[in-house]
């Protein structure tokens, strides 16, 4: 059996509620109550990058739990249909609000992606740390490959631009590509089994969570519900609260 454990779940809480503030921002722009540049503005841009870089890594420690604690074939790609299924959600809602800037690869269609290759290469211990950062350095270096090579430009056609070799960043709202984020969650899985080895107990003890805590572990292990849900119901209260002004 699987042990949940409490520490991840809070940190992917946190994750989870810093997107909640950031999204709220992001749809009170988008009814015109504020003025803010998210596509531009460092401000938002690297707290974007932020939270979904603890995203990530907060995924690369429970695969690195799952694995250390036996997790099956079977019960992975269970998982895996949920997140999958999440994300054909999420492009179908967003070719409703954005049509022109649907999310085809966004946060949920990485992931799906992240997680097979991550379950494949769990087992490489250590050297997930150079890979990791192999993986986050490539994208430095695209921009200049694709220059000195013409016919690479193909890789900023929408059919690979989910790899994250290109050079110029497609029109959408939402873009987590293979490269550089599976760098952060290969991270997140060395540090996982580092911490397994070492620190077991950094990452919880898989009793019941108590107090303040018990809150914030129960909004990690819902993660894929909130996230699916927590932006129509901004934007519906957001929407009620003008009609109401």
């Amino acid at each position: 059996m699987i042990q949940r454990l409490d520490r991840i779940d809070q940190l992917r809480a946190a994750a989870m509620l810093w997107m909640t503030a950031y999204h709220f921002c992001f749809d009170l722009n988008f009814f015109r109550l504020i003025r803010e540049d998210f596509y531009r503005d460092p401000f938002w841009t690297w707290q974007r990058t932020a939270i979904v870089s603890l995203f990530l890594f907060t995924a690369g420690l429970s695969q690195a739990a799952a694995v250390h604690q036996g997790q099956t074939w079977a019960r992975f790609w269970r998982r895996w249909l949920q997140v999958a299924g999440a994300a054909v959600l999420v492009t179908a809602g967003s070719l409703l609000v954005f049509p022109k800037s649907f999310i085809y690869f966004g946060v949920l269609h990485g992931i799906a992606v992240m997680l097979i290759v991550v379950r494949l290469t769990a087992g490489w211990g250590a050297w997930l740390w150079p890979l990791g950062a192999l993986a986050i350095g490539l994208t430095s270096v695209a921009p200049a490959l694709i220059q000195s090579f013409p016919a690479l430009d193909v890789l900023n056609t929408p059919w690979l631009n989910w790899l994250g070799v290109i050079s110029r960043k497609p029109v959408t709202e939402d873009y987590v590509p293979l490269l550089p984020w599976l760098g952060v969650m290969w991270w997140g899985v060395a540090a996982g089994g580092w911490v397994l080895r070492e620190r077991a107990h950094w990452l919880g003890s898989g009793a019941p969570a108590r107090g303040g805590r018990k809150a914030l572990v129960l909004l990690g292990r819902w993660s894929l519900c909130y996230y699916l849900l927590h932006q129509p119901v901004l934007m519906a209260l957001i929407w009620s609260g003008m009609q109401l002004a």
